[in-house]
């Protein structure tokens, strides 16, 4: 018989919130730092959101009521915040966004380096090294999540506010896509019925198609909501979603609706439709123009994120770069940055810190000289600080650019890139292929926008008009290797004349700079086209063996140490997986084959 797994989760109040709306909530009884009381386990139906049932607002209300003095509603919140570098119940902080980008993904998608190899909780010795303490963590976010939001999804009352369902319902997508190519198979129908001890993984395929029936029913859900709800109801419904739901930039703008939910639904659709276009492109071109033509996210205030300056935290990456010296830019981003004469070269990024000398020359470079990147697979020494280990004094970032910036799901100019994409391929995207290039460039800064992008755009005009990249090499300034050229060799300036596969390497290219730091989604837009172009990873023979001296990563192994996991993956991880449990292995979307 299976058991059922019901997670007693922090329920918090995103902080800064309540000081600057006022609303009235009486049924409201959370505090922070409080846990659910009521320990009872409870099987639903995740997937089915009964939103054409009339239901009063008196029965509205008495269920919001009713799960509120239960602790339960506080649950959606921890499953926001542990989408994005949180654990705990807490807002996202740097332990936990460290343990699912900065160990890894980051490095995977070349954006970021950790420096040194010591940590207080195990070591990471170069940028493929597979490590049993930290190989799991960004497969636990996702467990995180599950574990806040499935006892909601389940609980029997939740289906009387199926609008609040069908939100965290969509948040759960969000994380399981992402779960999904990381790794690639896992328990998801089981983990949907809140299984303690699931016993089957399910391929990529399954999990795609699942999460795309759930998001077809959300935005049905939500849009039976804005056509048909009485303005009662919707006064109920906004009071929760005013307390509990803190990625919506409503929080600026006032808008309570659920058009920026909808929005967010189908944008996810476009970007699962993307990565299934070698192995399904048919059916990726159905669901692309599926979601396009329902409504995908077109403005700023549509986006989603995790927003510093509504829940009180600062990003993640200030206290990891800069307080604790855990992380420096890469020479493969310095390169393509550099090559391009891009904005964030002027704000975003510091120069060296200190002066770096040149171990085969004896030259000095002084300090604050310039942006300068570390090659990415580096074996990496002990301590991380200068000048014990001379490393830290390469490149980090300008705390003041990232304070507040938001920890996106889905950014608006990510969705642009895909819309340009999906044109480029004759999709129906509803405009060209250069035009949403263009607006994704414009909308590609990492900037909280309400506090506008003065320096992006300052220097955006003449960024757009580049049309070859500059003649750029990329020093090793520490002698410890050669200095590579850049292998960036396309300009910014669209130009109809160029081929299918440059207008693509452009696309990518800006698109990930404009994901950045979101590092998940970059890594997999790179194990899909193979752009931008970057250098090779040093020691790539330094993680599982499996790895090609040239090669990418392909996937996060599950590396499972625990018995009965072991257990699991040998009895159906590595048949839905179709090959070793490696990192080499390519995932179901991943299709070593050309572009077009």
């Amino acid at each position: 018989m299976k058991k059922f797994l019901f997670a007693g989760m922090m329920a918090v109040t995103a902080l800064g919130v309540q000081s600057c709306l006022d609303f009235d909530d009486p049924g409201a009884e959370l505090g922070a730092g409080q846990t659910t009381v009521d320990a009872t386990v409870y099987h639903g139906n995740v997937d089915s959101i009964d939103y054409l049932r009339d239901i009063p607002v008196t029965e509205l209300k008495h269920a919001i009521d009713t799960l509120n003095k239960m602790k339960m509603l506080g649950n959606s919140l921890t499953g926001q915040y542990c989408l994005r570098g949180a654990k705990n119940g807490d807002v996202p902080g740097a332990h936990a966004y460290q343990r699912q980008f900065s160990l890894g993904p980051d490095a995977y998608a070349q954006y970021m380096v950790v420096h040194h190899k010591d940590f207080m909780y195990g070591t990471l010795t170069s940028a493929y090294n597979v490590s049993e303490e930290f190989n799991g963590d960004p497969l636990g976010s996702y467990t995180m999540v599950k574990n806040a939001l499935m006892p909601l999804l389940n609980h029997p009352i939740i289906d009387t506010i199926p609008e609040f369902k069908a939100i965290n319902l969509l948040y759960y997508c969000v994380s399981a896509q992402e779960r999904a190519d990381l790794s690639g198979p896992y328990t998801y129908l089981e983990d949907k019925l809140n299984s303690e001890e699931p016993v089957e993984y399910n391929d990529l395929k399954t999990i795609y198609y699942g999460v795309k029936e759930n998001l077809d029913t959300i935005v049905a859900c939500l849009k039976h909501y804005e056509a048909n709800r009485s303005k009662e109801y919707k006064k109920e419904i906004q009071k929760v979603m005013t307390r509990y739901c803190t990625t919506s930039r409503a929080m600026f703008t006032g808008d309570w609706s659920m058009d920026s939910y909808i929005r967010l639904a189908n944008s996810l659709k476009l970007r699962m439709a993307m990565h299934m276009v070698k192995i399904e492109p048919e059916t990726a071109k159905q669901w692309a123009e599926e979601a396009v033509a329902s409504g995908v996210i077109e403005t700023v205030d549509q986006q989603h994120a995790l927003y510093p300056m509504v829940s009180g935290f600062t990003h993640p990456y200030v206290e990891i770069c800069n307080s604790w010296s855990d992380l420096r830019l890469c020479a493969s981003f310095e390169s393509l940055l550099m090559s391009l004469k891009h904005p964030y070269t002027k704000y975003v990024f510091a120069n060296n810190s200190q002066p770096i000398i040149n171990e085969a020359t004896g030259e000095e470079l002084p300090a604050h000289s310039k942006i300068v990147g570390l090659r990415a697979g580096r074996l990496m020494p002990d301590g991380q600080n200068y000048p014990l280990n001379p490393l830290a004094a390469f490149s980090s970032i300008n705390s003041s650019a990232f304070a507040m910036a938001p920890l996106y799901l889905v950014k608006l100019a990510e969705v642009n890139f895909l819309r340009a994409e999906g044109a480029l391929r004759g999709w129906n995207m509803g405009g060209t292929a250069e035009y949403f290039y263009e607006e994704g460039i414009k909308n590609a800064y990492l900037d909280e926008p309400m506090m506008g992008a003065m320096e992006y755009n300052a220097a955006l005009a003449d960024y757009m008009a580049l049309e070859t990249p500059v003649d750029y090499k990329q020093v090793e300034v520490s002698g410890d290797g050669e200095d590579w050229p850049s292998v960036t060799k396309i300009g910014v300036k669209w130009n109809d004349g160029d081929d299918q596969e440059t207008k693509l390497e452009k696309i990518i290219t800006q698109k990930y700079i404009a994901l950045f730091p979101l590092s998940t989604e970059a890594w997999t837009e790179m194990r899909r086209t193979g752009y931008p172009k970057v250098f090779p990873v040093l020691n790539a023979d330094d993680g599982d063996g499996s790895i090609e001296q040239g090669e990418m990563i392909r996937r996060i192994p599950w590396n499972a140490s625990d018995p009965i996991v072991q257990q699991l993956i040998e009895a159906s991880g590595l048949a839905t997986l179709g090959g070793p449990d490696l990192q080499a292995t390519r995932l179901w979307w991943d299709v070593d084959a050309p572009n077009f």
